[in-house]
């Protein structure tokens, strides 16, 4: 349905054609996995919209014909395992941490309407580079040739979606980071403005790791980025 709606504009002010998609939808789900689907029961009489067969079936070809016969949703997470795959991984029990990383970054990135405009494939592989910059930063350039390698792989596409990817996961650690000052610090009254041992203690931690930039401030991770490899 998501597919659908993002490729065929929906009439407003119908708001049967709506429900006529969501049903039609669900009838080709229980196609594709080969379950029994009650049209009838799918319906409520209340509603005041009842729909043949016939109209249902009509519904179901228009979405076939703008999602091209292609019914499969093609995420991610379909070439997750193919790019881990490509690593030559000193340890092979550590593919999975890599992999439940990688994941939980795709995850993330769902919530980002930038990241609409690269492939699934594109993606995956950022996210795993993400990934093992993080937990095996010494084999990183390994793991970079290994996918830029991959003949299907855009290498522009692939440093642009990085680097997004890399800046999401840095920005989800200096939230969480205020989140933790907010919880721990002591507040300070009007009259009192010492600042007790512990608070500067955090104020020192604090100011080592971050810097200011165009007059906000922002975590100084060590970041690695892909400008300057040529991936040969």
């Amino acid at each position: 349905m998501d597919r659908f709606i993002s490729r065929q504009e929906i009439p407003q002010g119908k708001p049967w054609i709506l429900r006529l998609l969501v049903i039609s939808c669900l009838s080709l789900a229980a196609k594709m996995k080969n379950k029994h689907f009650s049209i009838s029961n799918s319906q409520e009489a209340e509603a005041g919209f009842i729909f043949d067969t016939q109209t249902i079936n009509r519904m179901e070809l228009l979405v076939l014909d703008a999602l091209n016969w292609r019914m499969r949703s093609i995420t991610p997470f379909s070439f997750v395992h193919f790019f881990v795959s490509l690593f030559e991984l000193k340890d092979p029990s550590s593919s999975q941490p890599l992999k439940d990383r990688a994941t939980e970054i795709i995850f993330k990135a769902q919530n980002e309407i930038k990241f609409l405009e690269f492939k699934p494939s594109i993606i995956a592989a950022s996210a795993l580079l993400v990934a093992s910059n993080e937990r095996f930063p010494l084999q990183f350039p390994c793991f970079k040739c290994s996918i830029y390698s991959c003949e299907f792989v855009n290498e522009e596409k692939l440093l642009e979606c990085f680097n997004a990817l890399q800046e999401m996961v840095e920005m989800e650690w200096y939230e969480s980071m205020l989140d933790t000052m907010s919880w721990t610090r002591t507040p300070l009254s009007v009259l009192d403005r010492h600042f007790t041992k512990s608070e500067s203690e955090t104020t020192s931690i604090i100011t080592s790791t971050t810097t200011i930039t165009n007059g906000s401030t922002v975590p100084e991770i060590k970041r690695r980025k892909l400008n300057g490899y040529s991936g040969k």
